[in-house]
């Protein structure tokens, strides 16, 4: 009796080393070489380089303040915006007496910076990771007038400057259409020669 649970035990402790092995290193092993043969930028973190240097990744929004600079979603992460680290939505509903007082507040401050009329819904909501990299092309257009004011550049040069930069549907069905705000920022950046 004790001899055949010490043999169950073997049997059962090698199973594990060998699914250990399976499922911890081999399986992924391949997975990660595949996906960097295949796919190395998104393997890598998408990310977008200008100069030489990583200045960000294509699937993380990034804070822009500057009125000069289009702004992207509000970031629901905490201590710091954009935080990847912290991923996460505010859990507050959309009746949340502070829910509603925190977007009444960004859309005022919006309609300050940006003028009145309506403003696009994710410019005063945060996405359900806090890290959305992209808006909405009419929310793009919402802030031609502000960047153009601030950047000393034409409202029509600035209206095609984001017409380019409107990214379609994925494979032409998924999704909807959007705009990076940070490729959005460094080719404005580029149009107005800004390092």
């Amino acid at each position: 009796m004790f001899s055949c649970a010490l043999q169950q035990m073997k049997s059962a402790l090698l199973i594990l080393v060998i699914l250990t092995l399976l499922t911890g290193l081999v399986y992924p092993g391949i997975v990660t070489g595949v996906s960097q043969a295949l796919f190395p930028v998104q393997a890598a973190g998408s990310l977008i380089e200008k100069d030489g240097k990583v200045v960000g990744s294509a699937l993380i929004g990034q804070p822009f303040a500057d009125p000069a600079h289009f702004q992207g979603r509000p970031s629901a992460t905490s201590p710091k915006p954009y935080d990847a680290s912290a991923s996460s939505g505010s859990n507050l509903g959309p009746t949340n007496p502070a829910y509603l007082s925190t977007v009444e507040e960004r859309v005022a401050g919006l309609r300050q910076d940006n003028g009145d009329g309506p403003v696009p819904i994710e410019l005063a909501t945060a996405s359900g990771s806090g890290l959305d990299p992209h808006i909405s092309p009419a929310a793009a257009f919402y802030q031609v007038p502000r960047v153009a004011k601030a950047k000393g550049l034409d409202v029509k040069t600035l209206h095609e400057l984001v017409e380019k930069s409107v990214e379609g549907r994925q494979f032409g069905m998924l999704g909807e259409a959007r705009v990076n705000v940070l490729k959005l920022n460094l080719a404005l950046d580029a149009l107005t020669g800004q390092k």
